[in-house]
């Protein structure tokens, strides 16, 4: 039996995630899920790719808004309403993407760039705001928030157990940002669920998810290391991209919450991953 296990939002792209009992699923992803972005000054998203630090900001959810902290200092924070008071739109960049998006304010500007030591800014997404998934994967013109391109993704625990017998240091699963995390069934039984229900909502399985070296940052202090990419590219790579976890659209609306049975109603083969007798890093 699968069994949702754990839920994730990300309300600012790339900070710290929140773990909620239940969550809304929307047009574009759960609720208040990476509709907030920092970005530079050319409005070119900013991530912990670039910017480790931006690890250590902790993000919580207030009945007014969000609430952003710093990790190791929490009386370091800042209070941002769910409604920018401004709406000055603008035109930011993600990826390969262009979406309008409005500034927030300039005093969240000036305390993020303070905080992380670089010169940004933070916008946040309207519901005006329309980005669409990329075509080849789409099934109805499906749109995402700000996320890196997918308005959800999942991740078996199954999988990240696998991952941890095979490394000296078990890792949280923190490191791979998933929305839906499920319980039960073998290791990397998501890449096989090509159709499933949760809560009579239909979702589908529609393309592995590559990983790149945010995974390596250790969400507590911002430090990196080579794993889990170093052991992930000796039985998770294809085509010169490791995968681990899927991205996932649906149809509908609704409520998940934690305990909801997951329904397979259609399966596909598994993942065929070449053999790697080493790996260089």
């Amino acid at each position: 039996m699968l069994n949702v296990s754990d839920l994730f939002i990300y309300p600012v792209k790339s900070l710290g995630g929140i773990s909620v009992n239940s969550a809304l699923l929307t047009d574009r992803g759960f609720e208040y899920d990476r509709r907030w972005m920092v970005v530079d000054k050319e409005n070119r998203f900013i991530t912990q790719r670039e910017l480790h630090a931006m690890a250590l900001l902790q993000v919580q959810l207030t009945d007014a808004g969000l609430h952003i902290y710093h990790k190791a200092r929490p009386a370091q924070s800042m209070d941002i309403p769910f409604q920018p008071p401004s709406l000055h739109t603008t035109s930011v960049i993600v990826w390969d993407d262009v979406c309008e998006a409005h500034y927030v304010n300039e005093r969240v500007d000036e305390w993020l760039s303070d905080t992380l030591s670089f010169n940004c800014r933070l916008v946040y997404m309207p519901d005006s705001s329309r980005r669409r998934v990329d075509a080849r994967y789409a099934a109805n013109q499906e749109i995402t928030s700000l996320s890196d391109g997918y308005p959800v993704l999942m991740i078996g625990q199954a999988s990240l157990e696998d991952l941890n017998h095979r490394i000296a240091i078990p890792l949280p699963m923190n490191r791979f940002r998933p929305n839906i995390v499920f319980s039960g069934g073998s290791p990397f039984e998501e890449d096989t669920m090509a159709h499933f229900t949760i809560g009579g909502m239909d979702f589908y399985a529609v393309k592995p998810c590559a990983r790149c070296v945010m995974t390596t940052i250790n969400q507590d202090n911002a430090l990196v290391a080579k794993e889990p990419l170093k052991t992930l590219a000796a039985y998770r790579n294809k085509d010169n991209k490791i995968y681990f976890g899927q991205n996932i659209l649906y149809r509908g609306s609704g409520v998940i919450q934690v305990g909801d049975r997951i329904e397979v109603v259609e399966r596909r083969p598994a993942m065929v991953v070449p053999p790697r007798h080493s790996a260089k890093w």
